[in-house]
């Protein structure tokens, strides 16, 4: 059993694949054993969370799950401790081996309760054998009432496989339970220290995405001994933690590359400045590693030098040498940043497309098809990177269905522009046509606030133009801004600015 770090590469598998490892490992090992093991490491984590427990509950769903669970406290009675067990669903109709663990249960005097305990302490731990992988649909009955009384409840929680309402696969939250959302929606007591989660078997993408960051807590994983035996299918992968490498004594700006920032629409157009987006993509390319930047502001009067950080050189839009920069392109570019795509499709080898070069994307097919005709020339890189609203633009979809499979929005817009999608947001998806998605899993709330985006677009810009691949740049730069926003202090405000220079 490990506790997972950000950094640690892992391989990820969708509720599917693990279905298939069920199958392969249950013909591998004696009958009922894969239940067991389960049992055996959901009971010892119980006992390391919290080791002076005096009540220990565990709520056991319908299930295998629940059989975890039946067998977690087996576990626990040989071993002299008595946990609490509640059944949900008719105890006569347990598939399998979950059947069969509750009779074994009932047979060794393992105590069923109809309810909760009534008294439950910070000492105390629940053990949440409700659904795991299975959930599809919100917990409702009794369910969703026991739920919500671990929720209340001041006692360390211990969810086996996935908490119960959590997609496994995408990290949605199923909606419409009192007990895990508040009236207004948001989540409800989940961002709390005293959350676990044991995964088994394998590690499910949805513990890393979306409102699972949240809602799992610390997560634990156990392949329960299978790993040697079978080695499941890689569905995703979580982003590592790169390898820093010193520049060597005989570098110079050169050896790094030369970033070219297009965008910054003037005031004067639509009446809505946004050179400082185009600024902050700048100062994090430069920060960032790159060994020159260039700026070229799309403004009837473009400023000329930024006095916190002269080294930044602006020139004349048509003045930037287009085919010998990486060009990070659409930050605060608005309108005026669409007639310059074509241009920039045709001449850039190394593009970086965000914003409203996305927005002019998503509104121009034929902007869509030279895109994807650039994944034909092979001395081209490109890798664009939405929000989740600017991916539903370019899909043609609502926000919401993007949210609910992220890993399927990041490959799709992979496939359909041939370039790498950096999907931002909780549990950033990087994704390329030829290769599985990568789930990042640094960063944090405090990056949701004005402008990184732009520092990310920045910094993706610095890792191409010093001769990473599109996909490794990206991967590098997502993991090194969360990585700064994870380590901020945390009484200290994080800006956009702060951020990009922090990024050297």
């Amino acid at each position: 059993m490990i506790r997972y770090k950000p950094g640690d590469a892992l391989p990820l598998s969708l509720v599917s694949t693990t279905r298939e490892t069920e199958r392969a490992a249950s013909g591998i090992l004696p009958s009922h054993e894969l239940m067991k093991r389960a049992g055996l490491a959901v009971a010892q984590l119980a006992r390391a969370i919290s080791p002076h427990a005096q009540t220990i509950w565990i709520a056991c769903g319908p299930g295998n799950n629940g059989g975890d669970g039946l067998e977690a406290a087996r576990v626990l009675r040989r071993s002299g401790i008595e946990a609490v067990v509640t059944l949900a669903g008719d105890p006569a109709k347990r598939p399998g081996d979950a059947g069969q663990s509750l009779c074994e249960a009932m047979r060794e005097g393992v105590r069923i309760s109809d309810s909760p305990p009534t008294v439950l302490t910070d000492e105390d731990i629940c053990i949440d054998a409700l659904l795991g992988i299975g959930a599809k649909h919100a917990p409702k009955g009794v369910i969703a009432d026991w739920l919500r009384v671990m929720k209340a409840s001041p006692a360390a929680i211990l969810a086996v496989d996935v908490p119960t309402g959590l997609d496994a696969d995408t990290g949605y939250l199923h909606q419409g339970q009192s007990s895990l959302t508040t009236a207004s929606g948001g989540l409800h007591g989940l961002v709390q220290s005293r959350h676990h989660t044991l995964a088994l078997l394998t590690l499910k993408p949805g513990l890393f995405m979306g409102c699972g960051r949240d809602a799992a807590g610390t997560i634990w994983f156990d392949d329960l001994g299978i790993s040697d035996a079978y080695r499941p299918r890689v569905d995703a992968r979580l982003n590592p933690e790169p390898a820093y490498r010193d520049r060597p004594h005989h570098s110079h700006k050169g050896s790094f590359g030369m970033v070219a920032v297009l965008g910054g629409e003037s005031i004067q157009h639509r009446g809505q400045g946004m050179t400082g987006a185009a600024l902050l993509a700048a100062r994090a390319a430069l920060c960032g590693g790159a060994g020159r930047v260039l700026v070229g502001l799309l403004d009837d009067a473009p400023m000329t030098v930024d006095t916190n950080l002269p080294e930044l050189m602006f020139r004349a839009t048509t003045a930037i040498p287009w085919g010998e920069s990486t060009t990070v392109c659409g930050c605060g570019g608005g309108e005026r940043i669409r007639p310059w795509l074509p241009i920039l499709f045709r001449d850039v080898q190394r593009l970086v497309l965000d914003a409203d070069a996305l927005n002019a994307l998503a509104h121009d097919p034929s902007l869509q098809t030279m895109l994807a005709q650039r994944a034909s020339r092979r001395d081209c890189a490109t890798v664009i990177t939405p929000h989740p609203l600017e991916a539903a633009r370019l899909l043609g979809c609502d926000v919401n269905e993007i949210q609910r499979d992220r890993l399927r929005a990041a490959w799709q817009l992979g496939e359909r522009l041939g370039c790498t999608v950096v999907l931002k947001g909780s549990g950033t998806v990087i994704a390329k046509p030829d290769r599985p998605p990568t789930i990042n899993p640094t960063g944090n709330g405090r990056l949701a606030t004005a402008g990184t985006g732009d520092v990310l677009a920045g910094l993706i810009g610095a890792r191409l133009s010093g001769g990473l691949s599109e996909y490794d740049a990206a991967c590098q730069a997502v993991y090194q801004h969360g990585m700064v926003a994870d380590r901020w202090a945390r009484l200290e405000p994080l800006t956009a600015m702060a951020l990009a220079q922090a990024m050297s």
